[in-house]
């Protein structure tokens, strides 16, 4: 557990802050200067707050009220920024094994496992000035992981990189949480990456927490932050692979609603999954449509209806033993009579199930 609580002013701009995290991956997200980037150098003790505490499981990094400000290079915190900030006169290997050399007490990351994972084996004996952008953010992630660290934080890793080279790093940062169990706070201003990374989700407003919770509750909720509307209102279902059919390019996928059919995906059965429906994919019918290219149609009732600006509405309805959101315009809801207790069909499109 990560439990951050401060305060701090920068010229005319003004922290003040209290969150907690768990093991996953938190994202901080928010617009250009809503505070982001502060927390982290405060995590890492590059800022000293005015005010406040910050502590890492069992560790207390900062305590204004009792004189504890741990210095930076005992905090064991991971850092990558979005430039990488390898030492340009070392060659990959040695930016590896800089922090590495350094580390104290006993040492559960090994060198041999991240360079596997990250998969830069061929580039341990090239200068940082030869690799690409994507190259150069993943030698600054196993650099970070090899210090030991007991949290990563990693200040928009992927802002500095076109669209080809966020799709290489990616990938392997989806893996970092769950293969070495070291939480991750991550900054980011992307609602594509928020989605596809983070387990809980911090969101800042001016320099003060708008919303916070996991990423399932942020963007379930009807009334949706403003700062949230990037994310854009959803569910998120845990499922698992239950059958494929590869002549028609499908999987089915047990969920808490039922099975779901979505373009066929190159996992296991029984593999574990994150299904996202955002709410605008969802459409709702009195009766189940008898030809249909939707194939995912699921038998709900409305829980609540709530006005959401002048010719929108929000939905929220029980579905099997789970939970799906919808929004229509006000027209649809007037003209369906969709109240609490209607009875409707949820129609959900395949494509739109992109987690």
């Amino acid at each position: 557990m990560i439990s951050v609580d401060i305060a701090k002013r920068l010229d005319s701009f003004a922290l003040n802050v209290a969150f907690e995290a768990g093991g996953g991956v938190t994202a901080l997200f928010g617009r250009s200067g809503a505070g982001k980037s502060t927390i982290v150098k405060a995590i890492a003790g590059l800022v000293r707050p005015e005010r406040g505490r910050i502590q890492v499981g069992e560790v207390v990094l900062f305590d204004a009220a009792h004189g504890v400000n741990v210095p930076a290079e005992r905090r064991r915190a991971g850092v990558v920024f979005q430039d990488g900030r390898l030492f340009p006169h070392l060659n990959v290997k040695q930016n590896l094994l800089y922090g590495f050399a350094r580390a104290k007490g006993e040492k559960a990351i090994d060198a041999e496992s991240v360079i596997r994972m990250l998969g830069i084996e061929a580039l341990l004996e090239r200068k940082p000035a030869t690799l690409s952008g994507g190259e150069r953010q993943r030698v600054a992630v196993g650099r970070a992981l090899l210090a030991q660290p007991r949290v990563l934080l990693m200040d928009e890793p992927l802002a500095s990189l076109d669209v080809a080279r966020k799709g290489e790093v990616l990938p392997y940062l989806e893996e970092l949480n769950a293969r070495f169990a070291i939480p991750i706070i991550y900054v980011t201003h992307d609602a594509d990456e928020v989605l596809r990374l983070a387990s809980d989700v911090v969101l800042l407003a001016g320099g003060t927490v708008a919303a916070s919770g996991t990423l399932a509750a942020v963007t379930g909720r009807l009334d949706l932050p403003v700062e949230a509307e990037a994310l854009g209102l959803g569910v998120i279902l845990e499922g698992r692979v239950d059958s494929h059919d590869a002549a028609r390019g499908l999987s089915a996928i047990a969920t808490p609603l039922g099975a779901f059919r979505l373009p066929l995906l190159a996992r296991e059965i029984g593999a574990r999954v994150a299904i996202r429906v955002a709410a605008r994919d969802v459409s709702i019918a009195l009766e189940r449509p008898a030809a249909i290219s939707v194939q995912n149609m699921f038998d709900a009732v409305v829980e609540e209806v709530r006005p959401s600006g002048p010719h929108v509405a929000r939905l929220a309805m029980r579905a099997g033993e789970g939970r799906l959101l919808a929004e229509l315009t006000a027209d649809a809801v007037v003209r369906l009579k969709l109240d609490a207790g209607a009875r409707v069909v949820a129609l959900v499109k395949a494509v739109a199930l992109a987690r």
